[in-house]
């Protein structure tokens, strides 16, 4: 996912860069309300998500989103030190699809990220769910959501079916708890945690595949092809 980084402050900008790379995102940064603007000129809907910093140098922020809200659909998440309710009301009424307060954590940050681009990820077809996956004995059939083990069918929950074809969107790729449960789930990832372990514990179980969900201790979990 493409990511605009609207942040003044370079050193922050290129910390908050580096982590969002590791976990997948593609991010642009611009040091100005004027110069995201310019960014979004091109191409309106070339980014996932804009990550937009209220304290700019040139620009109030809740201008720039309101600016950014009239060429774009592309969801936007506020940033800033202000965390009086009436701040957030008027960021929210600016068009902002969320708020986030410094000081925050960054697993906080990806969930609330992957969640408001999940709006667009589903207005949009869906490129990966249109083959089938094949990791040794285990097929997973994405359009029509069947599973099998060699051949023969397993039956999985909706919920578990979901888990199954988020970890096959990216074999090896290590997907955090929290974005899991936000895109799974729909919800905030604090206090569902024990929920996700239990589906995945049945779908090692069902799967008769122990160490085809890899557990990435204090990270998440990844699909791991089995050794030939």
């Amino acid at each position: 996912m493409r990511l605009l980084l609207v942040e003044d402050d370079d050193h922050v900008a290129g910390a908050l860069s580096a982590v969002l790379s590791r976990h997948g995102f593609e991010v642009r940064h611009a040091r100005s309300g004027e110069e995201a603007l310019q960014a979004l000129v091109p191409e309106a809907d070339a980014f996932g998500v804009v990550l937009l910093d209220l304290g700019l140098p040139d620009l109030d922020g809740y201008e720039v989103c309101g600016r950014i809200r009239k060429r774009t659909t592309t969801p936007v998440i506020m940033v800033t030190a202000r965390a009086d309710v009436r701040s957030r009301i008027h960021g929210l009424n600016l068009g902002a699809d969320d708020y986030v307060v410094k000081p925050y954590d960054i697993g906080e940050l990806l969930a609330r990220i992957h969640a408001v681009s999940r709006r667009t990820v589903q207005e949009e077809p869906a490129a990966v769910v249109d083959h089938e996956v094949q990791f040794g004995d285990v097929s997973i059939d994405l359009p029509t959501r069947k599973v099998a083990v060699a051949g023969e069918a397993v039956q999985l929950t909706r919920k578990e079916f979901d888990l199954l074809a988020l970890l096959a969107q990216r074999p090896g790729v290590v997907f955090r708890r929290e974005q899991i449960i936000s895109e799974v789930w729909r919800t905030s990832w604090q206090g569902t945690g024990r929920t996700l372990e239990v589906h995945v514990a049945s779908l090692r179980s069902k799967l008769r595949m122990p160490t085809l969900i890899e557990t990435v201790r204090g990270v998440g979990y990844r699909l791991v092809a089995p050794a030939a």
